[in-house]
């Protein structure tokens, strides 16, 4: 797996977090990008109004690079991978630290498992989760504390 972008110092936990919901998924990461990077409040908040029509910061965006539902494995989109390295970009996903630390502070958990739970989140959202509704939300937010429980990173 190859995630790029501005994370430093999560670049590590988040890969082998990343590993571990392929593991769980059952899809194999080893060949996949992703883009996560850290912004300001200020770079999340324009992203958030400029992509969602919401003027307001947020912990976490996620940009799709694949039209994926959560029934449908990796392999489907072979096709879609880069001649050159054979990987295959899921997208871009981008966390507000300022928001997640004080989430972190507001729920009564680390930074570091908040800042796991959002890039968690933004990786679900690329691989065809939401939470519009309600059943949805539930299987999400299911997937992502299997995911955290066997990582070892719990709420």
């Amino acid at each position: 797996m190859l995630v790029d972008g501005k994370i430093f110092p999560y670049k590590k936990t988040i890969e082998r977090l990343y590993e571990k919901a392929g593991e769980v998924l059952g899809e194999d990461f080893s060949r996949v990008n992703i883009s996560l990077n850290f912004v300001s409040g200020e770079e999340i908040k324009s992203l958030n109004n400029q992509f969602r029509q919401i003027d307001r910061q947020t912990d976490v965006l996620s940009f799709p690079n694949l039209n994926k539902t959560t029934d449908q494995k990796l392999t489907e989109f072979d096709s879609e991978r880069n001649f050159d390295d054979g990987l295959l970009f899921l997208g871009d996903v981008v966390i507000c630290k300022k928001v997640a630390y004080a989430q972190a502070k507001e729920y009564g958990h680390s930074k570091k498992r908040e800042i796991c739970f959002l890039a968690l989140h933004g990786l679900l959202h690329l691989l065809g989760y939401d939470h519009i509704e309600k059943q949805d939300e539930e299987e999400m937010q299911g997937v992502a504390d299997k995911i955290l429980k066997e990582f070892g990173v719990n709420r």
